[in-house]
């Protein structure tokens, strides 16, 4: 089937790495694996973090201009390379889609959102532009993909719900780490030689890009739970780089000299020989959507500790492959990051079974069966293409 790909929020081409255009490369590769041509037609931006009604105003205008430019391509197009399926990725209330509704009701093909936020909240808030696109484009949508059952529930507490509803859990590319999770004696040299970890301390490890909002308020979070650790032995290893690390390491500057050890960004193929070289993946998810390093930091054999928030129970499961806090708290983090720290063979074991949790479902192929059975019941589906 051709399938247009659509990411309003960010292109799966846009140069700076998060996880959300992560998701959108891992949806594709899904859909490819089994045999869809997918294509990415438009990078149009319409995210807005303003709040400001005029300025969403013009990218409503921007995205007029677009969808005519689109029109006109698909018009040139031979009927038989046109597309047959609209997805778009990700829809909510900053980064609406005003191309998907409009052209898939141009073509006369079925239109399915992968991944949607519907906040009742925003109906009376300077983001009610965004608010009422997304509230149309989920009303018209003939599917909608949940990736955590936090939005499952969110939707049907506004009672959209019904067959075309779906749930398919996020999930990633397994293959980098089946190896990796073999070469930990040399991972964990290797670091020591480049970052003077020491190779005699629990290593704990966190991925995130230093970001302001959100990612900052988890590190600051971490470092406050960190700091009731000081008398245990550890390193904390930091992957990522942004705009917020100066703030970011002034959270930690008053740890001890080497406590703390900042990697930097690094390329995603170097991810999975940090992941194995680490004994625990420790994250507080300050409003995390779900989080892909938890699935990648499982899949290299780690036990995760994070918070019992929105999609984190989709990815990390309590007590088995990890330990999750109340969101925000504190000292129950530290406790947590404490039992995992002092008990070796429960931490091995966890990590053996996120391990296998991730590697036998919560991979590329189990996605694209999903993907699969969810896109057979909308392929038959057809619209009178409007003029």
């Amino acid at each position: 089937m051709r399938i247009v790909f659509y990411a309003p929020l960010k292109s799966p081409y846009h140069p700076t790495p998060s996880g959300d255009r992560q998701m959108a490369r891992l949806l594709i590769g899904a859909l490819n694996s089994i045999g869809h041509e997918v294509n990415v037609v438009s990078e149009f931006r319409s995210y807005d973090r303003s709040a400001n009604g005029s300025k969403q105003e013009k990218i409503c205008q921007a995205a007029e201009l677009e969808a005519i430019l689109l029109e006109e391509h698909f018009s040139s197009l031979h009927p038989n390379q046109r597309p047959e399926l609209w997805l778009t990725y990700h829809v909510y209330y900053r980064a609406p889609d005003w191309l998907g509704p409009r052209l898939s009701q141009k073509l006369g093909i079925p239109y399915v959102i992968a991944e949607a936020s519907l906040a009742s909240k925003r109906a009376s808030t300077p983001w009610i532009i965004g608010h009422e696109a997304t509230q149309k484009a989920i009303t018209i949508a003939d599917a909608i993909i949940c990736l955590t059952r936090h939005d499952l529930q969110s939707l049907r507490n506004q009672n959209i719900c019904g067959d075309h509803v779906h749930y398919l859990p996020p999930f990633i590319d397994t293959a980098p780490f089946t190896e990796t999770r073999k070469q930990r004696v040399k991972a964990r040299r290797t670091l020591n030689e480049k970052f003077r970890c020491s190779l005699n301390k629990p290593w704990l490890l966190s991925v995130g890009m230093l970001r302001y909002g959100d990612k900052l308020a988890s590190y600051q979070l971490l470092a406050s739970a960190l700091r009731k650790m000081l008398d245990e032995d550890w390193q904390h290893l930091i992957v990522g780089d942004g705009e917020a690390r100066t703030s970011v390491e002034e959270a930690f500057s008053e740890f001890p000299d080497q406590r703390i050890i900042f990697l930097g960004k690094l390329p995603q193929e170097d991810l999975a020989l940090i992941y194995a070289a680490c004994d625990i993946y420790v994250w507080p998810a300050v409003n995390e959507a779900y989080g892909l390093s938890f699935l990648e930091a499982q899949a290299a054999g780690l036990p995760i500790v994070s918070a019992r928030v929105r999609g984190v129970p989709d990815v990390v499961q309590d007590h088995e492959s990890g330990l999750l806090s109340p969101e925000g708290d504190i000292e129950g983090f530290a406790n947590l990051m404490l039992q995992l720290l002092k008990d070796k063979k429960r931490r091995e074991s966890m990590g053996n079974q996120g391990a296998h949790f991730v590697h036998t479902e919560r991979g590329i192929r189990n996605a694209a069966q999903g993907l699969h059975r969810i896109l057979s019941t909308v392929r038959a589906f057809s619209r009178k293409p409007q003029p």
